[in-house]
């Protein structure tokens, strides 16, 4: 029995860590961009990564967030290193420290909570997912903040995530959104003329291509089982492509309206499942899907054992390590993707809000966005991929080599880059699929629709599963428990 890397419901930092290392047998660093910036500001400020939520020090500013996909002293606290030279330039007294709960997103969701409401735990800055933005402003955990914070720069989709309630109660700092990826080899093994499916393809399409490697009589590439994987374990994965499949189907029909209140109908649920039903057939995706997460199905990936992948924007960067850009390509998502990402917000209970908010300012400024486009983040600010007179803010200091993974000397950063240093997709795929991007339901009660929605779409994936109108219904009726209206 093949013997799988199990990452079920752990955050993205997390699984590309172990993804990374397996995908390409050792661990990398985390680019030019990232390197220099830390080469910059080392011995420039006080703080480092927290390991436990401790209270902060008198004239920290305690910023709390998730694992960070760039990987330990990744550039989210390189940024906050940055923050601390300029405060200690200006003579500032006060520093901030990155602290990195652990645990899934739905761990360091409560985690937050728990902290927030008890007081247990002085934070001044939080970074939530984009779905908790809800939940923590109706509680009062966070407070408004300025409507300036959020200028004409950012991207709209992104933006709107950020609000509640008709107010500014975060800022986008990182941004994520669902990306169709493919082997070319596979695509070239199969005499797939144009392979070049940056323009867009639909599911038909796909389905058609996944057809030419299959096609009898024709070798199949080493390793190959199944056309396509995603993310379908009983986790918020499951969600995820649950809500693209039903947006998709409904014409962008969301589940809930702007007031977090229920307002599908049966029918539109039907037609959801239907759509997930066709897109998760068994005769095109691969089995072991239904019980993978991000680290399980990009290790399926890279490995050959399919020749499609649903993911997120970081994959780019890890695929890279191991895939030349003759073996891979990305693509705008088929029909309908979700919008991801994480915002900054103040903690209703900071006594440094000034400080805070500065913080918060410069942490998703112009140029930090560019630093975390650079990176391998999808950057939340239009101007980080259009305008080429943003950059990270360092320039690289004459002589000195290239940043190396390994005693050899190999280059730790093989992601292609634009002329202008960007990811090479960044403008022409990232930026316009992030545009597109649809939102997941935006509800106070978000941790119970996920629960609710992921477990009924559990059904789907059984042997006997129910027909699409009889789902539909029980699916209806649990919702209709969960969220109000």
């Amino acid at each position: 029995m093949r013997r799988r890397l199990r990452t079920s419901g752990r955050g993205h930092g997390w699984v590309q860590g172990r993804v990374q290392g397996r995908v390409s047998g050792r661990v990398y660093g985390y680019g030019l961009a990232l390197a220099l910036l830390l080469t910059a500001c080392s011995g420039g400020g006080q703080a480092g990564p927290g390991a436990t939520a401790t209270p902060g020090a008198s004239g920290d500013i305690v910023v709390a967030s998730g694992r960070d996909v760039t990987g330990k002293g990744g550039i989210r606290q390189q940024l906050i290193d940055a923050w601390n030279a300029q405060q200690d330039r200006e003579h500032s007294d006060v520093h901030a420290r990155l602290v990195e709960l652990p645990g899934s997103a739905d761990q360091q969701r409560s985690q937050l909570l728990g902290a927030l409401q008890s007081g247990s735990a002085q934070y001044d800055v939080v970074n939530l997912d984009v779905t908790w933005v809800p939940e923590f402003a109706a509680a009062h955990l966070i407070r408004p903040l300025p409507d300036a914070l959020v200028g004409a720069d950012v991207i709209k989709s992104v933006a709107s995530t950020a609000r509640w309630g008709g107010k500014l109660y975060a800022v986008p700092f990182n941004s994520d959104v669902g990306l169709l990826y493919y082997r070319r080899d596979h695509l070239k093994q199969a005499h797939v003329q144009d392979t070049d499916l940056s323009k867009g393809i639909t599911w038909r399409q796909l389905r058609d291509l996944i057809d030419a490697v299959e096609a009898p009589g024709r070798s199949r590439p080493k390793g190959y089982e199944k056309g396509w994987t995603t993310q379908l374990g009983p986790y918020e994965g499951r969600t995820v492509n649950g809500i693209e499949a039903f947006l998709s189907a409904t014409d962008g029909a969301g589940l809930t309206d702007e007031n977090g209140r229920y307002t599908a109908t049966v029918q539109q649920l039907t037609d959801g499942i239907a759509e997930l039903r066709a897109r998760t057939q068994g005769a095109y995706t691969l089995g072991d899907a239904v019980r993978s997460d991000e680290g399980e199905s990009l290790t399926d990936f890279a490995d050959g054992r399919t020749a499609f992948l649903r993911h997120w924007p970081y994959a780019y960067r890890t695929l890279h390590q191991s895939l030349t850009d003759a073996q891979l390509g990305v693509a705008p998502l088929p029909g309908r993707a979700v919008l991801g990402g994480q915002n900054l917000a103040l903690a209703g209970s900071s006594q440094q809000a000034d400080k805070a908010r500065e913080l918060i300012r410069f942490l998703t400024s112009r140029e930090s966005e560019r630093c975390l486009l650079d990176a391998g983040f999808a950057a939340t600010r239009e101007s980080a991929y259009t305008a080429d007179d943003v950059t990270c803010g360092v320039a690289r200091t004459p002589g000195a080599a290239s940043p190396s993974a390994s005693p050899s000397g190999e280059s730790a950063d093989r992601m292609p880059r634009d002329d202008h240093g960007r990811p090479a997709y960044a403008r022409t795929i990232l930026l316009p699929a992030l545009r597109r991007a649809v939102q997941r339901p935006r509800t106070p009660l978000y941790g119970a629709f996920t629960q609710t929605f992921a477990t009924e779409l559990g059904t789907l994936f059984t042997d006997d599963p129910p027909g699409d109108a009889e789902l539909a219904a029980e699916l209806d009726k649990e919702l209709r428990k969960v969220l109000p209206g």
